[in-house]
């Protein structure tokens, strides 16, 4: 049965739509009253994903639920700049708030990097668990440690997949040499190096163009964002190896948080927990319905040995080697999601 706090259910089409619909550069309308505090949020995200949709919905009922006393005005899709750019504006109050995605994240906050441990997480249940748990716990105690502030609860970047324009990856021994674009991080490099490949770290505003030009060969990234970045104009191959899981976490600005009144803040951490909890959901259901749409635009599925790619980091020391720059506290949050990993 539902009720009135349920998550409101949409369809793929309409969260398309609704984020479609934002402007580059978003003009607002201002409350009658005069806002108390003005502040800003940039994403990095392409401007249909349903992140972007959901952080809008957030934004406007921010500004009703507080009376028009705080305005926050949206910048999705790098307007303000790369993702890297974003993390420093963020640090020095440039800009107020960051929807920023794990992976990027750990460039400044290593701990970060955990819930991208390779061929790690099975499911979603292990995922959720674990970022709502004590693993996620961990990782946000460390965020309000270094110049950040967590806001809300993490959402959802999906599970990752290869994709390739000129073969398909199935096993580790197809990535020998293999150039491929992966984020602005540690884990993502050190990953494809150990299974072989020349990694490559690229920003995503600029991804689509090193794929068309053939800088790189292939890139590693969640369904929507394949079909959020049109990326199956450029790419042939989509291996699904589930090899990561990734979120997005909504960081502030120490001092332009800690600015807020307690009944400002709780209105903020309310209403985006609650954009990233129906974000989740959004791309549950989208990940049902991508696989044959993008069939349908030209890319071929193929299934990838996940034990084989897991066997080959194990035995170069892939695991060991991370086990150790986490730390015993962190890995034993990790694997009482995941269970043993060696």
């Amino acid at each position: 049965m539902s009720t009135s706090n349920s998550p409101r259910r949409i369809s793929r089409r309409a969260v398309l739509k609704a984020a479609a619909a934002l402007p580059l550069v978003t003009i607002w309308t201002r409350p009658a009253r005069a806002a108390e505090f003005t502040y800003k949020l940039a994403t990095g995200q392409s401007l249909n994903q349903p992140i972007n949709a959901r952080l809008k919905e957030a934004v406007d009922r921010i500004r009703e639920a507080s009376s028009g006393r705080l305005e926050i005005r949206f910048f999705p899709a790098s307007q303000l700049g790369s993702d890297t750019d974003l993390l420093s504006q963020t640090r020095s109050g440039a800009v107020e708030l960051l929807n920023i995605s794990g992976s990027v994240l750990s460039t400044v906050i290593p701990l970060a990097a955990i819930t991208n441990l390779g061929f790690a997480f099975s499911g979603y249940d292990q995922v959720w668990r674990g970022i709502d748990g004590d693993l996620g716990k961990l990782i946000r105690a460390q965020i309000d440690k270094s110049g950040y502030v967590s806001v809300s609860k993490a959402a959802d970047n999906g599970f990752r997949q290869i994709t390739s324009a000129t073969k398909p990856i199935k096993a580790p021994e197809d990535l020998r040499g293999y150039r491929i674009r992966v984020p602005v991080s540690p884990m993502f490099t050190s990953l494809f190096q150990t299974l072989g490949a020349n990694p490559t770290s690229i920003n995503f505003n600029e991804l689509y163009t090193a794929l068309q030009t053939h800088l790189v060969d292939g890139q590693e990234n969640g369904l929507v964002t394949i079909e959020a970045g049109k990326l199956y104009e450029v790419q042939k191959y989509v291996a699904e190896t589930n090899h990561i899981w990734d979120p997005f976490w909504l960081l502030a600005n120490p001092r332009a948080f800690n600015a807020l009144p307690d009944d400002l803040k709780t209105i903020v951490r309310r209403e985006f927990d609650r954009a990233s909890v129906e974000q989740r959901a959004d791309v549950a259901r989208l990940n049902t319905s991508l696989k044959s749409q993008l069939s349908g635009k030209g890319l071929t599925f193929v299934p990838a040995d996940r034990e084989a790619f897991r066997a080959a980091l194990s035995k170069a020391g892939f695991y060991t080697q991370w086990r150790d720059k986490f730390g015993a506290g962190p890995w034993s949050a990790l694997e009482a999601v995941t269970g043993k990993i060696s």
